[in-house]
């Protein structure tokens, strides 16, 4: 399984915004149960786009300002940025063929 790696608020930019591949962001904290839902179904999602969208994880406990700046009310929610901008956004459990047909729809 490809594990998405971390990022932070200090690495965001250059993980996220300055990304040459489109990236998935998965907002989530430790204490969140559906966030735990969600992990494995975003790590086979890596393994099938891996060399083609980038997938990182962002502990909002950790890094409370990337959260602040897009609004995350509710975790887990996943944004998919483009180009340093935001294309998609899922917020709460989805099956994985839902999140999918959300990634080819922003990365198309």
């Amino acid at each position: 399984m490809t594990k998405p790696a971390d990022t932070t608020d200090n690495t965001f930019e250059s993980d996220v915004l300055q990304s040459e591949l489109p990236v998935l962001v998965d907002f989530w904290a430790p204490w969140c149960g559906p966030c735990r839902m969600v992990a494995p179904v975003v790590e086979e999602l890596a393994d099938d786009y891996d060399g083609q969208v980038k997938f990182v994880k962002l502990n909002t406990d950790e890094n409370p300002l990337v959260a602040g700046k897009y609004g995350i009310r509710s975790i887990p929610t996943l944004l998919i940025f483009k180009g340093g901008e935001q294309v998609g956004q899922v917020v709460g459990f989805r099956p994985k063929s839902d999140l999918e047909s959300h990634l080819k729809e922003a990365i198309a």
